[in-house]
């Protein structure tokens, strides 16, 4: 495999290596102590209501992680935004809009559901993917996101606010906690920011509502054992979320890829090898991993069937080229069950 990955995307291997050592680990260890104080700091204060989290008039989900990298938050917050629709709720997704070139100062109006006002490279990838995927959806990007949900209640009449990563970000109440978990890669090494890919150390794990595993797998008896292993530790309600295959279509035409044709795996996501895996009916030639969020030039892309990810392909649009696919996956989650508050 190629990778194209800079020193942060290297530190984010030894996260997922139990057995890594040496003064670099030392090092990142030693940070972490740092990193952890501020953490459980800022904790202390809202658990102690000393800094307590701004109200808006409107239910407000947060869909998070515990850990970096790609556990699979988008695709869930826009079977959650579906399902929300579907019951005729004004629907608003707010995002920070991490790796879009829009000052996220700003309240940026990625698409009001109806129009769509900026491409990728603008919006981010994962922004522009929910604006694009989620019908009907209002998409905004802001640092501020008590301020982007009083502007989406005040100028959408929207009734139900989706926080996109918004575990950690504890300035805005929420009304559901969720928080994903990757089935293979779990807490990692277990440790926290930067030795480790934790966000939050154990004090977190009390304000969870919802426990989603996320298992990007063919076979998911991994993540539904693990499923009762985490509800039984956390006491927390748990379920399985399924993201397989469907298919491959041309980003252009979209016509469908023959299975067998030989092609070259490429994509810019936290855990490339989960994408690799679900190629196996193809001929890969060469796998091609850039840093998470990486921003495409033509001249990036090499000769050849190209096969990506959707979340890189909205960034390969205007390219002049008729070989790329993408690979269309399904996600398998329970929506109402997960969204059942009469439980909490």
């Amino acid at each position: 495999m190629r990778d194209n990955l800079n020193i942060k995307t290297e530190i984010t291997k030894l996260h997922y290596n139990k057995n890594a050592k040496g003064t670099l680990v030392k090092l990142l260890e030693f940070a972490s102590i740092f990193y952890g104080t501020g953490s459980s700091i800022k904790n202390l204060l809202y658990d102690k209501n000393i800094l307590k989290p701004k109200k808006v008039d409107a239910f407000v989900v947060s869909v998070g992680n515990i850990t970096t990298g790609g556990v699979g938050k988008t695709p869930v917050v826009s079977e959650i935004a579906k399902y929300f629709i579907s019951k005729g709720e004004k629907t608003a997704i707010i995002s920070r809009g991490y790796g879009g070139k829009l000052s996220n100062k700003n309240i940026n109006i990625i698409s009001d559901g109806e129009k769509i006002y900026y491409n990728a490279r603008l919006a981010g990838d994962e922004p522009y993917w929910l604006a694009t995927n989620t019908k009907s959806a209002i998409v905004i990007t802001s640092k501020n996101r008590y301020e982007a949900s009083k502007y989406a209640i005040k100028n959408f009449g929207v009734t139900k606010i989706i926080l996109d990563d918004g575990f950690q970000h504890r300035k805005l109440h929420r009304d559901l906690d969720i928080v994903l978990m990757d089935s293979e890669k779990g807490f990692g090494n277990e440790k926290l920011l930067p030795a480790g890919p934790l966000r939050e150390g154990p004090e977190s794990f009390k304000r969870i509502d919802r426990l989603v595993i996320v298992s990007k797998n063919i076979d998911h008896s991994r993540a539904e054992k693990l499923a009762k292993i985490m509800q039984k530790k956390l006491d927390v309600q748990t379920q399985v979320c399924r993201t397989e295959p469907d298919y491959v279509y041309n980003i252009k035409t979209n016509e469908y890829l023959k299975e067998g044709s030989e092609i070259t795996a490429l994509c810019a996501i936290g855990q490339p090898e989960q994408f690799f895996n679900f190629l196996t009916n193809y001929n890969i030639k060469e796998k091609i991993a850039f840093d998470d969020h990486h921003i495409y030039k033509e001249e990036d892309i090499p000769e050849g069937i190209i096969i990506t990810t959707e979340k890189d392909a909205v960034k390969m649009l205007n390219f002049n080229r008729t070989d790329i696919y993408a690979l269309k996956l399904k996600t398998v989650i329970a929506t109402e069950q997960l969204l059942n508050t009469s439980t909490l």
